[in-house]
């Protein structure tokens, strides 16, 4: 047993039944399907052992929001535990259609976008064809789906001509969301490391695999973690920097997929040491006095988001600390715990509600605010406030181009 599967296993033992994880769970507090991290995860682990049949299915409720790790006061891993459980159902029972069908982010995008992208759109625009997928697949009828792009970010970026002016290279990770939904986020990406002296190199990619582990497919997840480890690691041996605009495309490539998958040769550990979210980069810029500051004021009081995702990077909130450099933006932190849509679970039939339940904090908090346009940094999660509040939602590095005054 390797020293990561090892760790997993040991750290149930440092539970000490002190419910502070099921009183944080979001989950928990909506709806009774879920009893809690600390039952489905230390406490159930204990009795899940190879070959034997999963004793709780309720695991599959676990959102995968990482609260409950970051509230243990002992650091037992939960939310890696009930992934390996979830994966060990699927081991057993099989992957679902509709469960498959999300995990594949880029398959899905491939399909979608293209110049017959708009009339995809309208056509999962109407009531009927949104029923008839509810009921066929099992995607909740009223779950915020992206509308597809027309182009890719690579077509694009292949006929980008970067400034000859660059002093530095990056390695950019656009993620599946960028590539065929949100080519906007890796062009505002893009103009604003290229105005900060960089020159941007874009590496072949898969998925990152978060939502194949989060919905318990890990032979694939592997197969597209270790796809991704060779692509990257010549860039993280060369010490460019291994950039990304999804915080949950980082935290997989950094952490989640190494940890939950066991996977830490030198190789997958060279590149998560060497990959960085977008904005924990650029505040290290700034701290080391290398960020360009040439920012036009910008006089909004906006309501801003950190993701589940990003909160578990444990770096605190580079976003803001980057964002309160432009004159006159203020922003509003909303303090929620999670949007509830914790990528593919709550398009789900079963689980629509509760995420709509979890996230209903936030969503107030966003109403409130009176503006018309809110910030986070997970595409899904973005997707989650639109759909929930009809609020425009953005990525918090289309406001930093913006302030530069660059043009995309």
């Amino acid at each position: 047993m390797d020293h990561i599967e090892l760790s997993l296993t040991q750290s149930l033992d440092h539970c000490i039944k002190c419910n502070i994880c099921t009183s944080a769970c979001p989950v928990a507090a909506v709806t009774d399907a879920f009893p809690g991290p600390k039952y489905v995860g230390p406490q159930a682990q204990r009795f899940r052992h190879e070959g034997q049949p999963v004793p709780d299915a309720s695991v599959d409720y676990c959102s995968g929001c990482r609260v409950c790790n970051q509230v243990c006061p002992t650091g037992v891993k939960i939310a890696e535990l009930n992934a390996r459980a979830r994966a060990q159902i699927v081991a057993e029972r099989g992957l679902p259609l509709r469960n498959w069908l999300v995990a594949r982010a880029g398959l899905v995008g491939r399909m979608s976008c293209g110049p017959h992208a708009p009339l995809l759109n309208f056509g999962l625009r109407l009531s009927p064809a949104r029923w008839a997928v509810e009921k066929v697949i099992g995607i909740h009828r009223k779950a915020p789906l992206p509308a597809s792009s027309t182009y890719t970010f690579r077509a694009w970026f292949r006929k980008h001509r970067a400034p000859a002016t660059a002093r530095r290279q990056v390695a950019f990770f656009h993620g599946c969301a960028t590539n065929f939904y949100e080519p906007h986020v890796g062009k505002a990406a893009i103009a604003v490391l290229e105005h900060n002296g960089f020159e941007v190199l874009l590496p072949k990619q898969q998925c990152c695999g978060l939502p194949l582990i989060s919905n318990g497919d890990f032979k694939a997840a592997t197969s597209a973690h270790e796809a991704n480890v060779q692509a990257l690691v010549s860039y993280a041996r060369q010490g460019i920097p291994i950039v990304g605009t999804s915080t949950s495309c980082t935290l997989t490539l950094k952490e989640e997929a190494p940890e939950i998958l066991a996977l830490h040769s030198e190789d997958v550990q060279a590149v998560a040491a060497g990959t960085y979210d977008i904005f924990e980069f650029l505040r290290s810029l700034a701290e080391r006095g290398e960020l360009k500051t040439d920012f036009r004021p910008i006089e909004r009081h906006l309501p801003y988001h950190q993701p589940c995702q990003y909160r578990a990077h444990r770096l605190g909130s580079p976003a803001m600390d980057v964002l309160s450099l432009i004159p006159g933006l203020v922003l509003e932190e909303s303090h929620a715990e999670c949007c509830g849509i914790a990528g593919t679970y709550g398009l789900k039939k079963e689980k629509y509600q509760i995420g709509m339940d979890v996230g209903a904090k936030l969503f107030d908090m966003v109403k409130r605010s009176g503006s018309d346009l809110a910030l986070c940094d997970s595409e899904t999660c973005r997707w989650q406030i639109t759909h929930a509040t009809g609020v425009t939602s953005k990525h918090p590095i289309e406001i930093l181009a913006e302030a530069y005054g660059l043009e995309l």
